[in-house]
């Protein structure tokens, strides 16, 4: 039986005389898989990660919180450690940050603790730990 291509089979390869051959990594780029979703793989990775809830604090621990930052007032700039809850931004719920910094005042217009890193909401602090041993 006689092969169909035999006449083709042992010519020589094409090379072009106009166009250089392509890069061997432009070539693999066209067999490489594609996502077809597009942020489909970062949609699910969002929608398993997890969050805390926000804990409610009761009136006893409010009034033991209030009473320690009075006390961290007077003796501004003061070192605490904080810790405070922060909202998620595309979840419901959040996460705790606990941290040492020195405290330098409050702004009562924003219900804010200023710290030399940051602003805190005075209604997310949930723990101060006045003062800290070195």
């Amino acid at each position: 039986m006689k092969n169909p291509y035999e006449d083709i089979i042992n010519l020589p390869h094409h090379t072009s005389k106009t166009h250089p051959p392509m890069a061997l990594s432009m070539r693999a780029a066209q067999f490489s898989p594609f996502a077809a979703l597009t942020g489909y793989g970062e949609a699910i990775k969002e929608s398993g990660r997890e969050t805390e809830r926000r804990i409610i604090l009761d009136e006893d621990r409010k009034t033991e919180l209030d009473i320690t930052l009075q006390n961290m007032l007077h003796t501004l700039p003061a070192k605490a450690e904080i810790t405070y809850f922060i909202s998620d931004k595309t979840k419901d719920g959040g996460r705790y940050s606990s941290e040492a910094c020195t405290v330098t005042g409050i702004d009562q217009e924003q219900n804010e603790l200023i710290t030399s890193d940051c602003r805190i909401n005075i209604n997310n602090i949930i723990e101060i730990i006045f003062p800290i041993t070195d």
